[in-house]
This record gives structure tokens, sequence and C-alpha cells, in this order.
């Protein structure tokens, strides 16, 4: 009896420790998750399958080749197929937003978008979404933004607007553009929301600041 007690002991204790360890794993495999995130690691190819390419300091900071200079123009179909151009907003801050149907960290960003559009739209920040699917239809394009809950501008992105923004290697691509057309902060991966918050208020800020200055 006294055996089988022992025995029966030994077992309980067993499965408890598997089931902490099994438990700790987890948490551990969710924190890492949680701090990739913060720190926008997230890097998805822009051709699913497909490698990055470039030398190491343009694959850790993609955007640096517009970052303080003038957005790159362009004028492109919405998914009802109305023309809509970057120079519709100027004097307004705006989010040029590279992301795709199949792009798994473009989906955790919409939504964040979608609300902080909402929540600085009394300061005039807009965002725009260029679908860098080629082939995906437009139909799907719509059914995913409807899914994730965007209402805001959908436009149908070409190659030629990808190589003026540097050439897409990555998705999500995000350039924040100023009152003034010029790119304040480039970023390519998933971002945190509190980083996305802190490039808005940037971008708000500096369109701000230098049409103060103009006006003096």
């Amino acid at each position: 009896m006294k055996r089988n007690a022992l025995v029966l002991g030994v077992m309980i204790v067993g499965i408890s420790l598997m089931l902490w360890a099994g438990w700790h794993n987890l948490r551990q495999r969710r924190i890492a998750m949680q701090l990739a995130e913060a720190n926008h690691v997230v890097l998805t190819p822009a051709q699913p399958g497909s490698s990055a390419q470039g030398d190491d300091a343009e694959a850790e900071d993609p955007g640096a080749k517009l970052r303080g200079k003038t957005a790159p123009a362009f004028t492109l179909a919405t998914l009802d197929g109305k023309k809509v151009s970057l120079a519709d907003y100027k004097g307004r801050p705006v989010l040029v937003n590279f992301w795709a149907t199949w792009c798994a960290p473009c989906k955790i960003e919409m939504p964040w978008f979608e609300e902080l559009r909402k929540q600085y739209a009394g300061q005039g920040f807009e965002i725009l979404g260029l679908t860098a699917d080629a082939d995906a239809g437009n139909d799907v394009i719509a059914k995913t933004a409807q899914k994730i809950g965007v209402t805001y501008p959908i436009l149908l992105a070409t190659d030629k607007i990808e190589d003026a923004y540097g050439g897409i290697d990555y998705l999500p691509m995000s350039f924040y553009v100023d009152r003034n057309g010029k790119v304040v902060e480039a970023t390519g991966g998933l971002s945190s929301k509190d980083e996305i918050e802190a490039n808005i208020k940037k971008t708000i800020a500096s369109g701000a600041t230098t049409a103060m200055k103009g006006g003096e």
C-alpha cells in the first residue's frame, strides 16, 4: 500500500513538473513574440517566398533612402476606380503604408492605423493604404480591408510607385509625410502601436512647425 502511494506521489510530481515546464515554455514564447512586435523586427519579403536583397544597412533601415526628402508624388486608383493623388492631401500629415493581403504583420498594424486615424483626424491626419497585391484582385483586397475594419483609402500600387519609394523589399513599409510633403519618418516591418503613434505625433508637429516658421 505504502509503495503504491509512493509511486502515485512520484507520478503526480512528474506530471506537475511537465505541466509547469510546458506553461513556462509557452510563456517565454509569448514574451519573445511581444518583444519582437515592440521592436518591429518582423520583416516580410515583399514577394511571398522570396528573400531579402541588398546590404545589411538597408535591411536594418529600409526607409533610409527617403527619410528627410520630399515624398514621391503619385496618382493611383482606388478599388472602385477613382483616382487619388498624394497632392490631394497637401497641407495635411499623411501616412503612406504599403501592405498586402497575405502579409500577416500588415494585418496587425492596420487596426491600429484605423484607431489612430480617428484619434488624430482633428489635426488633419490621414492614411493611404497602398496595396502591393498585383494579382489578388479587387474583391479579395476589399474583403480583406473590410474584415480588418479599415475605412481609410486603399489604393492600387504600381511597380513604378514602389520603385519611387526605394523599392518595397519588405512589408509592411510606412512613410510618414508632413504637411509640406517631406518624409519625416520611414519604417520597415511591424511597429508597435506606441511607435506608430509617436511617429504620427512627430509628423504632425513637423508640419506645424514648418508652417509656423513660413508664416513669420
